[in-house]
């Protein structure tokens, strides 16, 4: 075996699959091996699982450390990342694709959460209630248990850092699976959390795909707790298998986030985030304001300028500072784009801005695809209903606020939305219209780690951020105390 193959880190310890399969990483901008990775199975779950497991119900050790104690450690990490910013954002833009200063703004923003995280450790707390003159209780926060974290390729450290900062500053121990095409980041970040010196068997880290490590997290008896970052189909699937034990289940699924701009909205502002919502990331975002709803007084102005700017966008080689927009994270991923945009010009939606994969100069080998602009779109289009998770902008007209807010809600996602208007009472009527988990008014993707997030409809199951992210994590028990300790006469003879 390689020497310089990467590893899982189990029960406080690096070691190889026990099938001794590897994985080739491939850098999307250009279709090298930047890495080669050991492969788990079902098997390595189970060692993970079963060390996860020891850890929180037979040694306690951490379970026991006060939550301050915790949080010094989460600290720590934070700290840590920071001090290794550049490496980390380096192998995050080879391994996803991502321009380099977003991948520096996704470590800091990992950073943050862990810092966050570590601060807000001794908030989960209970409360006490005097029932009667003699009868009293009180309620008491816990945590769950064993925790199986699945994240997706699209952001790799911060939904890492999203689950595993706030599973463990409850007192849970974890399974953390990332994505098996983007598992670098996540592996410097497990060398991380071991440098600052966490108890063995708290923090596991298994590698593999979703159809044989990611079903065993899911379906594993012994774990208490799923967290699930990605698709529908994928979330839905974990429902199911999640039933055999009823687990305690979190999940942030997709979405076809509408962004609404009436006619009164500050202009060159709409236009901003608009292009921001669209095509950050290469449209490879779950909150991606994928949808775009304009009032048909500015219809065709605001087209025309959003083409003109939008195809001046500089695509690129991620670690090229010049590079606006990068590649796609897989060839797969970018096949199933392409086919959406053909979808689109099959359909009758007006291409009015680029639609082809770009084989020019040096993204001749990469996954590299023109941003996207179909304008003239109607609801019952493919293009219009399903989440393309890639740099493609749809564009609907609407006459009035009704108009909007049904557009808006035509959809089985609800996970974020947008508004740019000058009117606030329009505002927050469409805000309050909209059912969706996420949102801005003229304003869009800005959040801290503060600010609970998460989807309505079938965009997922519960929050994450925040007190309430952090509490998800976490049981409530009642605990009742008779103060007036006497017999009660009940079936006597």
């Amino acid at each position: 075996m390689d020497h310089n193959v990467k590893k899982m880190h189990i029960n406080g310890v690096w070691v190889l699959a026990n099938s001794n399969k590897i994985r080739e990483i491939i850098n999307p901008a250009n279709e090298e091996i930047i890495a080669l990775v050991t492969e788990g199975d079902e098997k390595d779950v189970k060692k993970a699982v079963k060390a996860a497991k020891i850890a929180f119900y037979e040694d306690q050790t951490w379970a026991n450390f006060s939550a301050a104690e915790r949080g010094a450690l989460l600290t720590k990490v934070a700290d840590l990342i920071e001090q290794n910013v550049n490496d980390i954002a380096m192998a995050e833009t080879l391994n996803n694709g991502k321009t380099i200063s977003e991948s520096e703004g996704d470590v800091y923003g990992a950073a943050s959460i862990f810092r966050y995280f570590g601060g807000i450790a001794s908030t989960p707390t209970g409360s006490t209630y005097n029932l009667t003159k003699s009868l009293y209780a009180m309620t008491v926060r816990e945590p769950i248990g064993v925790c199986g974290l699945i994240v997706p390729w699209n952001y790799p450290i911060v939904i890492a850092a999203g689950c595993i900062a706030p599973a463990l500053a409850a007192g849970n121990t974890i399974v953390f699976k990332p994505s098996s095409i983007t598992p670098l980041s996540a592996i410097m970040l497990f060398e991380i959390i071991e440098k600052a010196g966490f108890p063995k068997g708290v923090a596991n880290l298994v590698l593999g795909d979703g159809r044989t490590a990611g079903s065993e997290i899911a379906s594993n008896l012994d774990i208490d707790k799923i967290v699930f970052t990605g698709g529908t189909d994928t979330g839905r699937g974990i429902m199911k298998v999640a039933a055999a034990n009823i687990k305690n289940l979190s999940l942030e699924l997709g979405g076809k986030s509408p962004i609404v701009v009436f006619d009164d909205a500050d202009f060159v502002t709409a236009l901003d985030y608009v292009m921001l919502g669209a095509f950050l990331s290469q449209g490879e975002v779950c909150v991606s304001g994928s949808r775009l709803l304009l009032q048909e007084g500015i219809y065709d102005k605001f087209i025309d300028r959003l083409v003109e700017r939008t195809k001046k966008i500089k695509v690129g080689p991620g670690i090229e500072r010049s590079s606006q927009m990068g590649a796609l994270a897989s060839k797969s991923h970018m096949e199933r784009v392409l086919s959406y945009i053909q979808s689109g010009i099959d359909e009758g939606a007006k291409l009015v801005c680029g639609g082809k994969r770009i084989i020019d100069g040096d993204m001749k080998k990469g996954y590299f695809v023109e941003p996207t602009i179909f304008a003239d779109c109607t609801g019952e289009m493919k293009i219009v209903q399903e989440e393309i998770f890639g740099p493609v902008l749809v564009v609907q007209k609407f006459k009035d606020e009704k108009e909007a807010i049904k557009i808006a809600n035509d959809t089985v996602f609800g996970l974020a939305g947008g508004i740019f208007t000058n009117d606030i009472n329009r505002a927050t009527h469409v805000a309050k219209g909209i059912r969706a988990g996420n949102i801005w008014i003229n304003t869009y993707l800005e959040s801290l780690p503060d600010v609970p997030a998460g989807g309505y409809k079938q965009s997922g199951i519960g929050r994450i951020m925040g007190t309430y992210g952090l509490e998800s994590y976490t049981e409530l028990k009642q605990i009742s105390i008779n103060l007036d300790v006497k017999p009660i006469g009940v079936f006597t003879e």
